[in-house]
């Protein structure tokens, strides 16, 4: 008979350090590969570039766009991309002085609505883009011309999310048509649903170990699936208090499951005993980014009340 897992002990986890803008509400944040540099999205139109562990502002980037929705690292660190409600994809090389005004913004293209959320597919090359437009597009950064285009979903996209393998052909997406996709860049279409969610898919995300991805809603559940078997196999929700799931996240292992919420907490599931195992309260607002460092040694949280909180 197989043993029935353990309960995971957590260590006591805090906030190390908190970057602070309190005038902005962030929107979307991520971590550059030198596990260090955060790059932050705001609803007053700019980037900020930290320096996470020294609890500094290395450099303001002012965007022409007043809404900046979303924004993304490459995998070398050199540039980052952003997108919000101008429709507009933007990138940005970041290896210049401390103040950026819009005249260093590169435009890669243009969707029909909002941007949503972005992502480099493993070169800094290319830019993947998903938008109110109901549609994603794969970007050639250099030559600002669409690549391919990916149209399944009927309503908004809100989230997308490429596998971590070498190829990076494969992604998943979800949005307002309560749908997780998932796409084959070199068919140009999707090639498995998943449905379960009752209100928009906020988020998407692979698991490490690429078999499994999951997904968080505004109707208060994180959802997991298998690929393989093609079916749901984990639901977190929270019976007491419907909270809109805004961002998730795995820890680097994939053990623990973390999920960011409008009721200002962040959840921990362990994904092995399907226990709640912490919640983490230090934001005074909504909960819109969660991302475990690169090298799963810090997890770091983005809110509405301007903070972004680094724990570990």
């Amino acid at each position: 008979m197989a043993e029935e897992p353990q309960t995971i002990t957590l260590p006591t986890v805090k906030v190390r350090r908190m970057l602070e803008e309190l005038s902005c509400k962030f929107t979307c944040f991520d971590w550059s590969v030198d596990k260090q540099h955060i790059v932050s999205s705001t609803e007053s139109g700019t980037l900020i570039i930290w320096n996470a562990y020294r609890n500094k502002k290395e450099k303001t980037i002012l965007m022409p766009n007043n809404l900046v929705l979303t924004c993304a690292y490459s995998p070398s660190g050199n540039i980052v991309a952003c997108g919000g409600s101008d429709n507009k994809v933007n990138v940005i090389n970041i290896l210049s002085s401390v103040e950026s005004t819009s005249s260093e913004v590169h435009n890669v293209g243009t969707h029909l609505s909002f941007v949503s959320c972005c992502s480099f597919p493993n070169s800094d090359h290319q830019i993947l883009t998903g938008s109110g437009d109901a549609s994603a597009v794969l970007w050639d950064i250099e030559s600002g011309q669409m690549i391919q285009s990916f149209h399944s979903h009927v309503k908004d996209i809100l989230a997308i999310d490429i596998s971590s393998s070498e190829i990076g052909n494969i992604f998943i997406s979800g949005g307002c048509d309560k749908k997780v996709l998932l796409w084959d860049m070199r068919a140009g279409q999707s090639v498995k649903s998943f449905v379960g969610h009752l209100a928009d898919i906020n988020c998407v995300k692979y698991h490490p170990s690429g078999d499994i991805i999951a997904s968080g809603s505004d109707d208060g559940t994180c959802r997991m699936y298998d690929l393989r078997a093609d079916k749901e196999i984990a639901l977190y929700s929270e019976n007491s208090i419907v909270s809109c799931i805004e961002s998730i996240d795995f820890s680097l292992s994939g053990r623990l499951f973390f999920a960011g919420c409008t009721g200002h907490l962040i959840r921990v599931w362990d994904n092995l005993t399907r226990e709640k195992v912490r919640v983490l309260q230090k934001h005074r607002n909504r909960v819109t980014t969660v991302k475990t460092s690169p090298d799963g040694t810090s997890l770091a949280s983005a809110s509405w009340d301007g903070t972004l909180c680094v724990w570990a």
